[in-house]
C-alpha cells in the first residue's frame, strides 16, 4: 500500500508545518533549520534496507565523500526520513474514524525532525548504544508532544494520546 498523490501532498505539507514548529521550539531561524541536511522518501522510493515493518518511519544516516575520496568524512552527512506508507495507512484504516491521516503525518514529521535536530546538534550520537537510543526515543516523544501541544487541535490531541511513548513511531539506522 503506497501513498497516492493526495496523501503524498499531505505528507509534504506536514513536514513543512513540522519544520516551522521545530524551528520555533529549538529557537532556530528558517535558515538554521534548512542547514540540517535531510530528505524524505515514501515507501515507493525506498531501498530494501530502508523498509521497516515495525515503525511508521525511520531515520537513516548517510555519509558523503568527494569522488576522489578526499574531504572531511565527519562533516558531510545527511539523514533520510523513510516513511512507511503501508504502516501509516494501515494504522489509519484500523482506527476507523478516530485517527486521521493529516494529524498522524504531522506527529510523525515533527517526531522525525526532532531526531534530526538533536543528532545534528550533538545532543546524542546517532550510533549510541541501544539503551541510550531507547531513552532518546522517550525524550523525543516528550519534545514532540510539547512542541505540538500549542496547536490545540482535537484530532492531533487524539494522535498524541494514542501514539504516546508506549508506541514505536520511528527507528534509527545507519
Amino acid at each position: 500500500m503506497y501513498f497516492n498523490a493526495s496523501q503524498t501532498s499531505l505528507a509534504e505539507s506536514a513536514f513543512g508545518h513540522a519544520e516551522k514548529l521545530a524551528g520555533r521550539y529549538f529557537r532556530m531561524s528558517p535558515e538554521e533549520m534548512k542547514a540540517h541536511r535531510y530528505d524524505i522518501k515514501t515507501l515507493a522510493y525506498l531501498d530494501d534496507h530502508e523498509v521497516n515493518s515495525r515503525a511508521f518511519a525511520h531515520l537513516c544516516k548517510y555519509h558523503c565523500q568527494q569522488r576522489d575520496g578526499a574531504g572531511p568524512e565527519d562533516g558531510l552527512h545527511f539523514y533520510r526520513i523513510c516513511l512507511q506508507d503501508n504502516r501509516i495507512l494501515d494504522a489509519v484504516d484500523r482506527s476507523g474514524l478516530f485517527i486521521k491521516l493529516s494529524p498522524l503525518l504531522l506527529y510523525i514529521a515533527a517526531h522525525e525532525l526532532v531526531h534530526v535536530v538533536r543528532f545534528d546538534c550533538g545532543h546524542i550520537d546517532f550510533d549510541a548504544p541501544l539503551a541510550e537510543k531507547r531513552r532518546e526515543e522517550e525524550k523525543v516523544h516528550e519534545i514532540t508532544r510539547d512542541m505540538l501541544s500549542s496547536l490545540a487541535a482535537p484530532e492531533l490531541n487524539l494522535v498524541m494520546e494514542c501514539f504516546s511513548s508506549r508506541y514505536q513511531i520511528g527507528d534509527l539506522y545507519q
